[in-house]
This record gives structure tokens, C-alpha cells and sequence, in this order.
């Protein structure tokens, strides 16, 4: 058991591995990471691997778009392969409101140098054939985003880390955190004590409980997401795009010969459950007829339940507390955690060391809502 470190990392989902790794490559020594679980066991393995840039706010299409970078060279740079598929986010548009607002998220992140572009039904149906057209009025479609393997990319980071000297502490729980004053001396785990200044906060949906221990208030919130795949397509259109019906939520992406489909339930509330049900069904087949009629005929194989780690305004916290001192956090991402994890790995990094990092997060600190200064993040999937 490691008994002291410059920097402690709770959690070792994407964003937790992700970080420990930019520190340990920056040469921080003695960089630990505790995961109480295995590692990726958390949100990110139940996550649907999609990458994007696509968002309404500035801050999440810079970030996506340098993350979509880093996934480009993954293999180049760790060594695994994350099958990554560039096959493009299609988001189908039924009103004119979400036509006018993807109109403007098109303008600024074609400022920003995304590729995205509206399309008109047509070419939304020649990009996605499962689709129907009915009542559809545009779409926006980014031939550069995807979907990749989650956990390929938290195990890449997590070896990448170790080469370059981290200590990996799988099955070790942090139970506490301790202080001298404004100072944090030690993390406190289930293997014993290890005495370090700095902890970074990449606990996910379970980041709240973790900060309230040095009273900080992380406003995240858990809530159950549900996913289902389903027996091979034969004739499956290739390359699918990530589709997206953005009135109900529906999405879909190809998963080895099949589909994996997934959607919001607006009748979830929150909390830290993540067995499956099928209450979600019925909404879930109503909104395929409306959309993609044709994922009605098929047999679902499997599926899982994971956590959206949702804040008030739908965006991400990052940022290091005020007090205690050196107490930094990443978390709250509300659905877009998985593909922003190499950009909010690299800007941690730099907080930790005190560098400008390449975009300013200073908007995404926890003490916006305090301030009254929510900052919404509108293209949730």
C-alpha cells in the first residue's frame, strides 16, 4: 500500500484515469489513483461510447473537439486500440425551435473549425436509412464525431499512467479525507492511510458525497440511464451515423452486427439505482414508431443501467475549491463525461500545475450557481 503522494485521484472511471495519466506524463511523481471498485466499473462502462463536438456551448465544443483529436491518435499515443468509428452524430430536428437552435449551434461551432452542417430530411435519410422522414424538418450532422469503446480508453490511460509512473490502487475505497486547517493532509482509504496535499475529485455521480467530506457542495445529481442492444441487422446501412431523434431522446448506433438503442425516461427520478427494468419500453417503442419504424421488428439480445451524473444546468464542474486549498474536481458532466475525458484530463493537468490550460473553465466552476450564473449546456442526449 502506497503511504504518501503528491496528488491523490478518486475515481477510476474515464475522467479519473484520463487525469492521472496527463500528470504522470507532465512527470508529476508519485501520482495515485484509488478506485474502489474496478477500474471503468462505474458510469463509463455503462456509457454509449459516443464523441462529439456538437454542443450549444462554446466550452463543450472546444473541449469535444480536442478530445475528438486525442481519440483520433489514441492507438498512436497509448497503444490500444478503442475502436473508434468516425461514422458522424446525425441530430434529427422536428421543430422549428430545434431547427433555430442548431442553426446557431451550427454557426458557432463552424467558428470554432467543427465540420457540422444542417441537412434537409432527404440527406437525413440517405444517412441514416432506418429512419422515417415524417414530420421531420431538418437535421445537423458532423461527419467528425463517433463512437468508441469506453473501456478500452480508461484501460489506454490506465496503463499509459503506469509507464509513466502513477500507482494504479484498484479495490481500495476512499472512506474520507483529511485536514489541518485549510490544508488536506492525507486520503484515508480501505487500505490505509495515504498522506498527500492534493486530491482530485473524478468520483462521477458519487463526486457529491466525496466533497461534502472537506465541505465543498459538488451539485451532482444521479440518475438512472437505460440502454438496449439488439440481435444482428441483416443489411445494416454501413457507416450508420450516432442518430439521434432530438424530440424524444431516441438514439442509435451500430454494436458489432446490431444496434445499441437508447433514450431518456422522463419518468426516472433520481438516485443510485442501476438495475434494468423495462418501465422505460413502452416510451421507448412509441418514440421508434414516430422515428425509425424499423427498430420495432428487432429482438432485443441485452442491455444495461448506468448513472448520468446530472448538475442543475446539464454542464460539467471542473475547477479546484477555494477551500480547502488544493482540492480540484471534474465532474457533473450530465451525459458528455466519456467523450470530453482527453481535453478535461489535460486542462486538470494544467490546473494541478498551475499552467493556463487551452480553454478557460473558470464559467464551469461549481461556484456559478452561488453566484447565480448557470451556464446551460442545451444538446443533451
Amino acid at each position: 500500500m502506497v503511504k504518501q503522494a503528491s496528488v491523490v485521484v478518486i475515481g477510476g472511471g474515464v475522467m479519473g484515469t484520463s487525469i492521472a495519466c496527463h500528470l504522470a506524463r507532465a512527470g508529476v511523481p508519485d501520482v495515485v489513483l484509488v478506485e474502489r471498485d474496478e477500474l471503468a466499473s462505474g458510469s463509463t462502462s455503462k456509457a454509449a461510447g459516443g464523441v462529439r463536438a456538437q454542443f450549444s456551448d462554446e466550452l463543450n465544443i472546444q473541449l469535444g473537439a480536442r478530445s475528438l483529436e486525442a481519440f483520433g491518435r489514441f492507438e498512436e499515443d497509448t497503444g490500444y486500440d478503442i475502436g473508434l468509428h468516425r461514422v458522424g452524430y446525425l441530430f434529427l430536428l422536428s421543430t422549428p425551435e430545434e431547427v433555430a437552435a442548431f442553426e446557431a449551434g451550427v454557426r458557432l461551432q463552424n467558428d470554432l473549425g467543427v465540420p457540422s452542417r444542417l441537412t434537409d430530411p432527404a440527406e437525413a435519410r440517405r444517412l441514416s436509412p432506418l429512419i422515417t422522414t415524417d414530420g421531420l424538418l431538418a437535421a445537423a450532422y458532423s461527419p467528425d464525431d463517433g463512437h468508441c469503446t469506453p473501456e478500452a480508453v480508461v484501460h489506454g490511460y490506465a496503463a499509459t499512467a503506469r509507464r509513466h509512473g502513477a500507482t494504479i490502487l484498484r479495490h481500495c475505497e476512499a472512506t474520507g479525507i483529511e485536514l489541518h486547517g485549510d490544508t488536506i493532509t492525507a486520503v484515508t482509504t480501505s487500505r490505509g492511510r495515504i498522506a498527500t496535499d492534493t486530491v482530485i475529485c473524478a468520483a462521477g455521480a458519487w463526486s457529491r458525497q466525496v466533497a461534502a467530506t472537506v465541505g465543498v457542495d459538488l451539485p451532482v445529481e444521479p440518475l438512472r440511464r437505460q440502454i438496449a442492444v439488439t440481435e444482428p441487422v441483416p443489411g445494416l446501412p454501413q457507416p450508420l451515423p450516432m442518430t439521434i431523434d432530438f424530440t424524444t431522446s431516441l438514439y442509435f448506433h451500430t454494436e458489432g452486427p446490431g444496434l445499441l438503442v437508447g433514450m431518456s425516461d422522463p419518468d426516472e427520478t433520481p438516485g443510485f439505482a442501476t438495475d434494468p427494468h423495462d418501465r422505460w419500453i413502452p416510451a421507448l417503442c412509441e418514440a421508434m414508431a414516430r422515428r425509425a419504424p424499423a427498430l420495432l421488428d428487432l429482438r432485443r439480445t441485452g442491455g444495461w443501467a448506468g448513472l448520468y451524473e446530472n448538475t442543475p444546468d446539464h454542464n460539467a464542474l471542473i475547477g479546484e475549491a477555494a477551500s480547502p486549498s488544493r482540492f480540484l474536481y471534474a465532474t457533473g458532466f450530465s451525459g458528455h463525461g466519456f467523450l470530453q475525458g482527453p481535453a478535461v484530463g489535460e486542462v486538470v493537468r494544467d490546473l494541478y500545475l498551475g499552467r493556463v490550460p487551452f480553454v478557460d473553465v473558470r464559467p464551469l466552476s461549481a461556484d456559478r450557481f452561488a453566484a447565480d450564473a448557470p451556464r446551460p449546456e442545451a444538446n443533451l442526449v
